[in-house]
C-alpha cells in the first residue's frame, strides 16, 4: 500500500484593511509632512528670491522701466571694474572685523560670568538683553548723537582726559570704530545668552573633578568649556559673519546730515549693502544691483567656511577629551603625591 504525500497547506496572506494600509503611510509620510512648511516657507521667501536675483543680474534691468535686454555677465564686471564696489567692500570687512572679534570674545566671557551662580539670575540675564530690545534706529540715532564731532558726549569725555576731538564721522578707521560700537552695544548680550544656554548643558562633575585635580579657572574655561560648547559657538560665529557682512542700518543712520546717507561724504563707511540700495534707488539700476547681491552671497559664504574651518581648529577634541586633558595632574600636584606616598 503506497501513501502519497501531499505539500502543507498554504494559507491565503490575509488582506491588509484600509485603516492598516492608512496607519502605514501615516508612519512612513508624516516625518515629511511635519517639516514640509520650512521648505515650503524657505523656498517662497528664500530660494525664489535668490534664483530671481540671478535672473535680474542678468539683464539690463531699470528700476521704472523694468526688464531690459539680456546682458549676461555684463553686469558683473562692471561692478568688478567699479572701485566704489571695492571700496565698500573693504569698508564693510573693517567694520565686520571690528565688531566681530570684540562681541565674541565680550559674549563668551559675559555667558562664563553668568554661569558661576550669581544672585537674581534672571535678573542679569534680562539686563544684557536690553540693547538688543532697542530697535536699530533708537540705537543708531543715540550713538550718532554721543560721537557727534562738535558736541558730542565721547569727545566731551576725551577732553577731560587732554584728547582732543576726534572725527569720528570723517576719519575711516574712527567712523569704522563707532559703527562696530554700535554693533556689539546690540548683538553682545543676544549671543552671550546663546553660549550661556550651551554652557549650562556642561555637565558639573566634569569642573568638579578637574578643580580637584587642581586645574585651575581658566584652565577649566579653555579646557572644558570651550571644546564642549564648540557646536554653539561654530552657529554663533556664522551668524555673527551673516549678520556683520549684511551690516545696513548702522551706517545708513550714522551721519544723517549726509545727502541720501550713502555712507559719508566721501563713502568712508559704505557697506557693501548701501552700495546695493544706493545702485538700486538712486541709480535705478537692478541689473547691477542684483549683481553686487549675489557677489556678497558668495563673499559670505566664503567668510562662513573660512570661519567654521578656524573655529573648528581652535576648539579641537570633545568635552570629555578636554575633561581628562583638564583633570590630568600638574607638574606641583605630581610632586605633592610623590612626596606624600615616600611618607
Amino acid at each position: 500500500m503506497t501513501t502519497t504525500l501531499r505539500p502543507p497547506r498554504t494559507e491565503a496572506p490575509a488582506r491588509i484593511g484600509f485603516r492598516q494600509r492608512l496607519s502605514r503611510l501615516d508612519q512612513k509620510a508624516s516625518p515629511y509632512l511635519y517639516v514640509s512648511p520650512f521648505f515650503i516657507l524657505f523656498a517662497v521667501i528664500g530660494l525664489f528670491p535668490l534664483v530671481y536675483t540671478l535672473f535680474v543680474s542678468l539683464h539690463d534691468w531699470d528700476l521704472l522701466k523694468g526688464q531690459g535686454d539680456f546682458v549676461g555677465l555684463e553686469n558683473f564686471q562692471a561692478i568688478l571694474g567699479d572701485r566704489m564696489f571695492w571700496n565698500s567692500i573693504g569698508n564693510t570687512i573693517s567694520i565686520f572685523l571690528l565688531s566681530a572679534i570684540p562681541q565674541l570674545a565680550a559674549a563668551l566671557l559675559i555667558a562664563y560670568l553668568l554661569d558661576q551662580g550669581l544672585r537674581a539670575p534672571t535678573f542679569w540675564r534680562m539686563g544684557v538683553l536690553v540693547p538688543y530690545i532697542v530697535t536699530p534706529v533708537a540705537a543708531a540715532l543715540i550713538f550718532s548723537s554721543a560721537f557727534n564731532e562738535a558736541d558730542g558726549l565721547v569727545n566731551n569725555l576725551l577732553n577731560l582726559v587732554g584728547i582732543p576731538d576726534q572725527e569720528w564721522k570723517h576719519d575711516t578707521f574712527l567712523s569704522h570704530l563707532a559703527i562696530a560700537t554700535m554693533v556689539n552695544f546690540r548683538w553682545t548680550g543676544y549671543n552671550a545668552l546663546i553660549l550661556l544656554a550651551a554652557m549650562q548643558a556642561v555637565p558639573r562633575d566634569l569642573y568638579e573633578s578637574a578643580a580637584i585635580d587642581g586645574a585651575g579657572p581658566a584652565r577649566r574655561f579653555f579646557s572644558i568649556t570651550v571644546p564642549s560648547i564648540r557646536p554653539t559657538l561654530i552657529f554663533v560665529i556664522i551668524t555673527a559673519t551673516i549678520g556683520g557682512l549684511q551690516i545696513f542700518a548702522e551706517p545708513k543712520l550714522f551721519d544723517p546730515s549726509t545727502a541720501g546717507g550713502i555712507g559719508g561724504s566721501d563713502r568712508q563707511f559704505q557697506t557693501t549693502v548701501l552700495f546695493l540700495w544706493e545702485l538700486a534707488f538712486f541709480r535705478r539700476d537692478f541689473g547691477e544691483a542684483s549683481a553686487v547681491a549675489w557677489l556678497l552671497f558668495l563673499l559670505i559664504v566664503g567668510f562662513g567656511v573660512v570661519n567654521f574651518l578656524i573655529s573648528r581648529r581652535i576648539a579641537t577634541g570633545d568635552g570629555p577629551r578636554a575633561s581628562r586633558r583638564a583633570t590630568r595632574p600638574n607638574r606641583s600636584t605630581r610632586r605633592a603625591q610623590a612626596r606624600g606616598g615616600m611618607r
